[in-house]
């Protein structure tokens, strides 16, 4: 185990000292969720035999869709299609985009430009002929956040006519150091989107779910979809995805995420259901987790002088924790010193790479129990201007403050 110094152990005292309130605020943040989640399993009547494995086409899967109507109840949408066949985040938002949207529609993009590996989807990064959706003959359009990143109402009203058939919202921040975007700053935006035009609103709610009471289907999104290796496969689920909100929207992803005429009624479990549902059942009190441990280090790492954000006291809307570490040199110390905390893969040393789908080197630190599950901790960045670190994840409290502690020692060494 690391050893660390006097002072740095006193820095951690004082540390968690000042996050006693927000501390308090995030467990009754989870106990809400944890007990709307179980209600979600009660209505349903979750029973062992769901659990059941199902191969070839699996035709009348009872766990698959009983899955379904639990994430729907648990998150506020009329309907859900939660899939182990979905790969990843982006492959997730992808199958939702390409479920929705049509030759000459737009697409407009109001949080700003999003992610990077969503660009090369979208067709305003990467190479031609990837199969994107300019390919496609879909419009790309983009209402930037306001200098405090804010959404620019005013911006969307104008930017909204016949042929915008999306509005896309991105909630986290990205490799931003922008605020993450509130339900209820979702919820200013739908207001606009609703009185002006007809588009389905789509979130992207990948680290968002369950930091908060509700999420953004109760405050006008149409439609959301995320990552069940982020904070809804409460670190059991091996890999995944899910999309919530308007029945018959759901009903046209399915198309995409299996073919035309089959949608949803198609798709074999092969043995994944229990992990899936387990994962679930636990994800809003591993989310207050997270939650805790990026409260601590906002607080452990403002005291030693970085720039953070969200500030140790702010509203949390994701689990995402920026640090603003000034150069190179301190970025890979903490990256390197929070894998020295990890419970897989300590003795591993991480360098910058050329990562797919990013455009400069990306140095991550995941000592993770599944591979790139970032409900687990991690943390990450590209190797460019502002020299910012984004962590999140931390599946206990206790071993997350460890690894942070941890990853501190680094940087002062």
């Amino acid at each position: 185990m690391e050893i660390f110094s006097e002072k740095l152990l006193k820095l951690s005292d004082e540390a968690l000292s000042e996050c006693e309130a927000a501390f308090s605020n995030a467990e009754k943040i989870a106990e809400y969720n944890q007990l709307k989640m179980l209600d979600a399993f009660i209505k349903n009547g979750v029973t062992e035999s769901m659990f059941a494995e199902s191969t070839g086409y699996g035709y009348g899967d009872r766990g698959r869709e009983t899955l379904d109507k639990v994430f729907a109840c648990a998150c506020g949408a009329e309907d859900a299609m939660v899939r182990h066949s979905l790969t990843c985040g982006t492959h997730t938002l992808t199958t939702a985009l390409f479920g929705l949207l049509r030759p000459g529609d737009i697409m407009l993009c109001v949080s700003g430009r999003p992610y990077d590996t969503i660009q090369p989807v979208i067709g305003i990064a990467g190479g031609s002929n990837m199969g994107s959706l300019k390919d496609f003959g879909i419009e790309y359009r983009q209402v930037d956040l306001l200098p405090d990143g804010s959404p620019d109402l005013d911006g969307i009203k104008l930017a909204l006519n016949n042929k915008v058939r999306m509005v896309y919202i991105q909630r986290s921040r990205g490799y931003s150091l922008r605020p993450s975007m509130s339900v209820e700053t979702i919820g200013q935006i739908a207001d606009v989107v609703k009185k002006n035009s007809n588009a389905v609103i789509m979130v992207d709610n990948c680290y968002g779910e369950w930091v908060q009471k509700e999420e953004p289907t109760a405050y006008g999104a149409d439609i959301i979809a995320g990552s069940l290796i982020k904070n809804p496969g409460g670190a059991i689920a091996k890999t995944g995805g899910y999309i919530a909100g308007k029945k018959e929207l759901v009903e046209l992803c399915a198309y995409r995420a299996t073919t035309p005429g089959l949608g949803r009624e198609v798709g074999s479990t092969l043995g994944q259901t229990r992990e899936m549902v387990m994962g679930l059942y636990n994800a809003p009190h591993v989310v207050g987790e997270a939650v805790k441990t990026a409260i601590f280090t906002s607080s452990l790492l403002k005291k030693l002088g970085f720039g953070v954000t969200p500030e140790p006291d702010e509203k949390r809307c994701d689990i995402i924790q920026a640090v603003k570490l000034e150069n190179e040199k301190n970025l890979i110390a903490y990256c390197q010193g929070l894998q020295k905390g990890a419970p897989i893969d300590s003795n591993v040393v991480p360098e910058a790479w050329e990562m797919p789908g990013y455009d400069s080197k990306v140095i991550m630190s995941a000592g993770a129990f599944t591979l790139g599950s970032s409900i687990e901790l991690s943390a990450d960045a590209p190797l460019r201007e502002p020299f910012a670190v984004w962590q999140q994840g931390g599946t206990n409290f206790y071993s997350g403050k460890y690894a942070v502690m941890c990853a501190v020692n680094n940087l002062l060494k």
